[in-house]
């Protein structure tokens, strides 16, 4: 078993720092433990002995001579390290500091918090906090905490199947408060704190190996280790609430593609590869929570909604379409079955609605959902309702239940009416794993939720199509980058590079007539921003825009790119930059309004090619390649390679440099590179 069990599994707990004073923090864990009927042994340590709440006292850990499975050390931070080794001494495998006043507080604080993890590593003990509330086992009836949430009387320990994981510890046992409030069966939460040994994702990994775990929900506020959410999300639903979405630093980057691969958005791309959902609130988070105790799998995107309101049934078929999801089309079959159960004001195809004619005969409900479950069109079923009250509850909640056990499929119920009206429904529901949301659209999400997460992520198996080359230059310039591109097999345009005005007539004609004109100065990322480019130039032309492009220079270093004119496509941002997650390619709608328009899909490298069609549906270009008012389709698979091409090439480049390949012109027969600028690390 993994040590880190013992949090919500700990046969014996000893508390380093009880008293038996009313109030006090060393008090409330054993208060706790005896309150809600903790069945395991409890120690409690207090230099004067005693008897702490009927329980004969320690002075000392060293005094205990049986097994110590987890110890709470509540002692002012200036004790800690003392108590740290003497748990490491005694041989807990576990510890958890609740005191604060170290890395959060100051450097001082940090110098001690290191010399904790220094001491609990040295013997193999995980050290869990600093700063930290602690954590609760239901199945163990464990309350190792001080959280406040568990001297109410309203608080019930339960033995469920979701774990909650909190880098904070108030928000955390919060949120399981809220949690308790909608029955949902919460039986681990555990807070982290500093994280100074052990991280939220260490807790969540010993979490995934738990057969009694159906889902993990995790809060956190950093998030570095993205192959360890991958592996946790590969073996249970997860869903992460990550915080701290500031895009601060965006514009400080050298290139579009910096500009538009902020922080935040790198996350969204890294959780996206991990199989795991990212939520965007504590209400999303346990809404996740609830649609994953059903035990379901979606897999599919056809949602079939019944329902007592068209109302409810307009905003469900809303909802489906923004969370990616559709409205299923019933088999005949069963449009002609409800047909002749429903009212002729009803409607018998989907959305389903069986109208308020389930007052009057309240097993209409039941035989409309009979029917509905055994469609093979329908991939899960929304049932939303407004009002419910007294016996409507019951009979719903058997027939969805029943439904359930004819057909493993999701079943989520959306209750648009006030709780009051019957207090007892959520528990009902839950009896039968079916989740309760208060609106429609927070039901689509729920299943939109569970489809992302129903979704296996493959490991990464690509064979690169070319080697990567080596790291440019610092400063390389576009004609330098050009003939690296040109060297793995990507399609660029003939150029000539030109130094004298005499010269660059006869190049344009070399290149076909008609030819781009780009200056190439050094540092000049962004030739279009500094009127660095011209189009369409025919030879009797190019002299006088040879003197304004080299005129950009000021008299410094300047030349003249004669490069033959590609007929205009579809143009693409690929860029791919550096960031603590890994390196992060970027894709989208590319040319001067890239960062106006800003449609771009990110991804952590490496991807494959099945990666990058999803990034291109992500955004415009899916429509823009299908072909608009009668433009010929473009070569959409040419892109696809060209980007894998690009991925491969610059694979081992020296970290933290920035590509920036705009536009990428995608045509009917291939995609070319018209441009790149490169931004080498520290430069």
């Amino acid at each position: 078993m993994n040590k880190l069990a013992n949090l919500w599994s700990a046969k014996s707990v000893a508390v380093i720092g009880a008293t038996e004073r009313v109030g006090a923090m060393g008090r409330l864990p054993i208060e706790y433990l005896l309150k809600h009927g903790y069945q395991g042994e409890i120690f409690p340590v207090n230099p004067k002995g005693g008897v702490i709440l009927g329980i004969a006292a320690f002075t000392s850990i060293s005094e205990i001579k049986k097994p110590i499975d987890l110890a709470l050390i509540m002692v002012p931070s200036n004790s800690v390290e003392a108590a740290v080794n003497d748990c490491a001494n005694a041989g807990v495998p576990v510890v958890t500091v609740m005191a604060s006043g170290f890395a959060e507080a100051d450097a001082e604080g940090a110098i001690a918090q290191e010399k904790l993890v220094a001491i609990a590593r040295k013997v193999g003990m995980r050290l869990v906090g600093p700063n930290c509330i602690g954590s609760v086992g239901g199945n163990a009836k464990l309350t190792a905490t001080f959280s406040p949430v568990f001297s109410s009387d309203s608080t019930t320990i339960s033995a469920g199947s979701l774990a909650l994981v909190s880098q904070s510890g108030a928000l955390g046992y919060g949120t399981y408060s809220l949690g308790l409030d909608r029955d949902l069966p919460i039986g681990v939460v555990v807070t982290t704190g500093n994280e100074a040994e052990v991280s939220a994702m260490d807790i969540a990994t010993a979490l995934s190996e738990d057969k009694d775990i159906s889902g993990i929900l995790i809060y956190t506020e950093g998030l570095t280790e993205i192959s360890q959410l991958r592996e946790i999300a590969a073996k249970k639903p997860t869903a992460i609430l990550k915080a701290g979405r500031s895009e601060a630093g965006a514009e400080a980057a050298a290139s579009h593609t910096g500009a538009l691969a902020t922080g935040d958005r790198v996350v969204d791309a890294a959780i996206k590869g991990t199989g795991a959902v990212r939520v965007n609130n504590v209400e999303e988070l346990l809404d996740a929570g609830a649609v994953f105790t059903t035990g379901t799998k979606l897999f599919g995107k056809r949602v079939a909604i019944i329902t007592t309101s068209g109302g409810s049934g307009i905003l469900g078929t809303d909802a489906l379409e923004a969370c990616g999801l559709e409205l299923a089309e019933l088999e005949p079959k069963t449009i002609v079955a409800l047909d002749e159960l429903i009212p002729s004001y009803g409607n018998s195809t989907n959305p389903v609605d069986v109208t308020a004619a389930v007052i009057s005969s309240p097993e209409l409900f039941e035989k409309c959902m009979a029917i509905l479950v055994n469609d093979k069109n329908v991939d899960a079923i929304i049932a939303a309702f407004c009002v419910l009250v007294g016996d409507d509850v019951e009979r719903i909640a058997n027939a969805l239940g029943a439904a359930g056990k004819v057909r493993s499929l999701p079943i989520v119920v959306s209750r648009t009416g006030a709780a009051s009206l019957a207090p007892m429904a959520a528990k009902k529901l839950a009896q039968f794993n079916i989740p309760v949301y208060p609106t429609p659209e927070r039901a689509a999400r729920a299943l939109e939720l569970l489809r992302i997460v129903s979704t296996p992520i493959p490991k990464f198996v690509r064979q690169a199509i070319v080697e990567s080359t080596k790291s440019p230059i610092s400063g390389a310039s576009e004609v330098e980058l050009k003939y690296l591109w040109q060297s793995v097999g990507i399609p660029v345009p003939e150029s000539i590079l030109i130094t004298k005005k005499a010269e660059i007539s006869s190049a344009v004609k070399k290149v076909g007539g008609t030819a781009v004109l780009k200056a190439v100065i050094p540092g000049l990322l962004h030739k279009s921003d500094a009127g660095g480019v011209a189009l369409n130039i025919s030879e009797l032309e190019a002299p006088e825009v040879f003197d304004r492009l080299i005129a950009i220079a000021n008299g410094g270093e300047a030349s003249v790119l004669v490069e033959r004119f590609v007929p205009k496509g579809i143009e693409v941002l690929v860029g791919i930059t550096s960031s603590p997650l890994g390196r992060v390619l970027t894709i989208g709608v590319g040319g001067l309004l890239t960062e106006v328009i800003n449609d771009t899909a990110l991804r952590l490298l490496p991807v494959s090619s099945e990666d990058v069609n999803a990034m291109i549906e992500e955004t415009r270009l899916s429509k823009l390649f299908a072909g608009v008012r009668g433009a010929k389709a473009a070569d959409r698979s040419a892109f696809v390679e060209l980007v894998l091409r690009i991925t491969d090439a610059t694979a081992g480049w020296e970290d933290g440099f920035e590509l920036d390949i705009n536009p990428v012109t995608v045509l009917s027969d291939g995609a070319w590179v018209l441009d790149s600028a490169y931004v080498a690390a520290n430069s």
